[in-house]
């Protein structure tokens, strides 16, 4: 999802995750309108983004009148009123617009907001729960997971793969992982090629299944 200035985006709910992304999109250049039914988030984002509006997104009248069909895209971010969630998405559905992205609180929760319209549908909580979890171990230093079997970590060079190029160390082959960039101290991110000299110290962006990360990780 990008903030195409020729169209704007809508964010509905202000929240923690609404909020995030409404200033993340106003901050990278994006025209952004912020809706919210509670004034005092209304005041708080303000001056952040295009435009915030206090009002009642389950109207569609209300969305009409908003000019929500000339958005580029719709960020549906409630999260503790499950019925309000639910019945602006079906309204911005039935608005038209194609490119719906709504918060879930629950499987059940993202299966209604698919069957009505939403054609993206995120578990904030579940997916920083995971995170958190990977990272405890203390070895990655960072980690992205794209679905239940795929992930992007960052994390310290194993001891067995320093002071070898990547085509001794046999990454890929060896343990099933690739190894996407190197970081070392004080100098820029470079990518990695088979000749690429693994120091001491370095930091390794790698991708590859979750498990076979969290072995290469340890050995």
């Amino acid at each position: 999802m990008s903030a195409d200035k020729r169209k704007p985006v809508l964010v509905v709910g202000l929240g923690r995750f609404g909020g995030a992304v409404a200033r993340t999109l106003s901050n990278n250049g994006g025209e952004v309108l912020g809706i919210d039914n509670n004034p005092q988030m209304v005041q708080e984002y303000a001056g952040d983004l295009t435009k915030v509006v206090e009002a009642d997104c389950t109207d569609g009248a209300v969305l009409r009148q908003l000019g929500v069909v000339d958005f580029e895209a719709a960020v549906v971010a409630i999260g503790s009123d499950i019925e309000a969630s639910v019945l602006t998405v079906l309204a911005l559905a039935e608005l038209g617009l194609s490119n719906i992205w709504a918060k879930a609180n629950n499987d059940k929760h993202a299966r209604i907001l698919e069957r009505i319209g939403a054609t993206h549908v995120v578990f904030p909580e579940q997916r920083m729960g995971e995170r958190v979890a990977h990272l405890l171990n203390e070895r990655l230093l960072d980690f992205i997971a794209f679905d239940d079997a795929f992930a992007i970590a960052r994390l310290s060079a194993p001891e067995p793969i320093v002071g070898l190029p990547l085509v001794t160390s046999a990454c890929r082959k060896k343990y099933d992982v690739t190894v996407v960039g190197v970081k070392r101290t004080g100098e820029a991110f470079i990518h990695a090629v088979p000749d690429t000299l693994i120091f001491p110290g370095d930091e390794l962006v790698v991708s590859g299944r979750i498990k076979d990360i969290e072995r290469f990780s340890a050995i």
